[in-house]
């Protein structure tokens, strides 16, 4: 039922958005451009999943 509301896409997307950002900071940190870029794409991937999570809410209600 909570996917119905899209709430599992938004709990997915904030463990993507924070995973990323852990990623790109360390990568930061190391100066490693591989990790940053790592980070940038689990944060997109977040913000794709959070925008889905509000698009399923929105039909299902």
């Amino acid at each position: 039922m909570a996917d119905k509301k899209g709430l599992s896409e938004k709990m997915k997307a904030g463990v993507s958005k924070t995973k990323g950002e852990f990623k790109d900071q360390v990568g930061n940190a190391k100066n490693d451009p591989k990790m940053q870029a790592e980070g940038k794409n689990e944060k997109d991937k977040g913000e794709f999943q959070k925008k889905t999570g509000k698009m399923k809410g929105k039909f299902n209600q």
